[in-house]
């Protein structure tokens, strides 16, 4: 017999996590998740950075929206997700321009180098610095929205992968792993195999294409001071950041791949450690472990947060890119609000005063937050 729901959310990464906690108690969810543990793929490999002058304009949006919702929930935990930790980009005045947006201020080579000694003059002739930046403590972020969730009546099921699914009546009816499940809505948010889980439900799928970014915990010889920014190349050639004693370094590929348990390739780790070696003064010694995830991407770079435009009840929230956690609690908030109004278009956006509404005017900021994430907009057509 299947299990009856108002919601089934396909996936548990960051972006199904936190809808699940959003939804949970306002009415029936269930989430499954075809891995055995939660966040096994993109969500446990991020960078752990909340960066409100990183990505395209609706995405700057929903991360001053999402910081201000884990600020405050922060003030009710006893220990923090957030962590103040700057952005610095570097480079030629042209790249630092080009990539630097509202939330990003001009410093001078002389205070880029104060604020991290590790670069060396005449490497860069440019800086950037957002100071609104924040770390982000992932896994306790994500053990959060797990147990607000289950605390709210939420099931979540692991090891279930989803292998049949298909509209009947007013609802979806779907297997994953040995179970059934039916419900009202399906949200997509199974990352870089959400244009597969599509496929399996008879949805046609938007074109999101997955991309490998490598990242390594590295030993060097000379630790950064825990105040050091996150310091990015504006050419997207590299980025690192302290951790601990050690940095964490990243060659910033952007690399198609297939959906797969994606892996470090031979050289890509050794290249960025003589670059960085060369650029820096860390002096890398060590590289003490490395691993690879997947930033899922729409045509357009933004993320899709919506009902299909042709399958009724089927929710994408899919194609964060880079930005999963920094959109995270906003988006979780938008979806939240689109599935329980039990509209397909045009409501439950963000609010320019950041709180979620359920209208507003056909040219008002909720309006534009829907248009910009809708599936069914074409900029996202491959």
């Amino acid at each position: 017999m299947a299990a009856h729901y108002d919601v089934l959310i396909v996936g548990g990464g960051i972006a199904g996590l936190s809808l699940a906690a959003a939804l949970a108690g306002r009415c029936t969810v269930a989430l499954v998740e075809a891995e055995q543990e939660l966040a096994y793929h993109t969500s446990s490999r991020s960078a752990r950075q909340l960066i409100p002058s990183y990505g395209p304009p609706v995405v700057r949006e929903l991360t001053v929206r999402t910081l201000e919702l884990l600020a405050a929930r922060d003030a009710e935990l006893p220990e923090p997700v957030l962590t103040p930790r700057s952005f610095m980009l570097v480079g030629s005045e042209a790249d630092v321009a080009a990539e630097a947006s509202g939330h990003m201020k001009p410093v001078s080579v002389d205070r880029a180098l104060e604020l991290c000694p590790a670069l060396k003059p005449g490497t860069f002739a440019a800086a950037g610095l957002d100071t609104g930046s924040f770390g982000c403590n992932a896994p306790l972020l994500l053990a959060e929205h797990r147990k607000r969730a289950l605390a709210a009546g939420a099931d979540i099921i692991t090891g279930a992968r989803v292998h049949s699914a298909q509209r009947l009546g007013t609802g979806w009816q779907v297997g994953a792993g040995a179970e059934g499940f039916e419900a009202g809505v399906m949200v997509n948010a199974a990352g870089a195999w959400a244009d597969e889980l599509a496929v399996i439900s008879g949805v046609e799928k938007l074109g999101l294409q997955p991309y490998r970014r490598t990242a390594a915990i590295a030993a060097v010889e000379r630790p950064l001071p825990a105040a050091t920014p996150m310091v990015a190349a504006a050419d997207n050639t590299f980025y690192f950041r302290p951790d601990g004693q050690d940095v964490l370094i990243s060659p910033s590929e952007t690399v198609p791949s297939g959906p797969e348990d994606a892996r470090p390739r031979p050289g890509d780790v050794e290249r960025l450690v003589e670059k960085l070696n060369a650029f820096t003064s860390l002096g890398i010694t060590e590289v003490r472990r490395a691993w690879t995830g997947l930033r899922t991407e729409a045509a357009d770079g933004v993320p899709v947060a919506g009902f299909d435009a042709e399958a009724v009840g089927f929710y994408w929230l899919a194609g964060q890119g880079g930005y999963g956690f920094q959109t995270s609690a906003a988006l979780a908030e938008f979806a939240a609000q689109q599935i329980l109004a039990g509209q397909e278009a045009g409501v439950g956006a963000v609010s320019a005063g950041g709180t979620a509404s359920t209208g507003g005017t056909a040219d008002g900021p909720a309006s534009r937050t829907a248009q910009a994430l809708a599936a069914t907009r074409w900029s996202i057509r491959r």
